[in-house]
């Protein structure tokens, strides 16, 4: 995916530690490194860095102690663009990115649960990474009420942001069902098993704020590289 899709780099990182937060890759009450060498571990400035650093402190996950450091606080319910992101690297953690792979408006498939009230939707199909690993095979679909034409050009790498801020459409719930699945024949090489091979795969239905079901979703995982987790607490 082009740089252009994807999120601000304050917003990944704090995403990222965000993650590693709820992972347990970084504990509560533990002093992050010093923020220059965070900043240069990191590969970003220190104005970036401090930028993410106040987005976590916001939200309570980050203390920041004068003299001494960074704090971790961990916390669960963090407002995380990737709330619903449930793929982890097998060690925890992993910041999200995604290639997009196509989109096309077409009739609706058989095999989902039902969805949104048009008979077209929109399909996505992208790969997923984890911290620059192939984690995720990914095909989405849209009901095609909500708009006549997906913006290639405006999808972010987070679908549901970019379905806040284009189309005015928030998803408050997802419901997930795990089954065993074969790899699909549009996969990829990079995904990084062939197309045949048994594979876990995650089906979503996704709902908007009045309850209505507006977008449903394959996932196959690579479980070689990233596990399914749901927390909870």
């Amino acid at each position: 995916m082009s740089d252009t899709h994807a999120l601000p780099k304050y917003v990944q990182i704090s995403e990222l530690l965000i993650r590693d937060i709820q992972a347990g890759r970084l504990v509560d009450g533990e002093r992050l490194p010093p923020e220059r060498e965070m900043a240069a571990r990191l590969g970003i400035s220190v104005g970036t860095l401090r930028k993410s650093l106040n987005e976590l402190t916001a939200q309570g996950m980050l203390e920041r102690v004068q003299g001494s450091g960074n704090y971790v606080r961990a916390k669960p319910g963090a407002q995380s663009v990737y709330a619903f992101f449930r793929v982890e690297l097998i060690d925890g953690g992993g910041l999200p990115t995604a290639e997009l792979l196509s989109v096309d408006r077409l009739i609706k498939p058989d095999g989902f649960p039902r969805f949104g009230t048009m008979p077209e939707g929109h399909r996505i199909r992208r790969l997923r990474r984890l911290n620059g690993v192939p984690a995720v095979l990914e095909e989405i679909w849209l009901d095609g009420g909500y708009v006549d034409r997906i913006d290639t050009v405006a999808l972010r790498e987070s679908l549901y942001l970019y379905y806040r801020e284009a189309l005015g459409l928030w998803i408050t719930k997802a419901v997930d069902r795990l089954d065993l699945d074969t790899v699909p024949d549009w996969a990829p090489a990079s995904f990084g098993l062939a197309s045949g091979q048994p594979c876990m795969r995650a089906t979503r239905v996704s709902y908007g704020p009045e309850g209505e079901a507006a977008e449903a979703s394959w996932n196959w995982i690579n479980t070689d590289v990233a596990r399914y987790v749901a927390r909870i607490t």
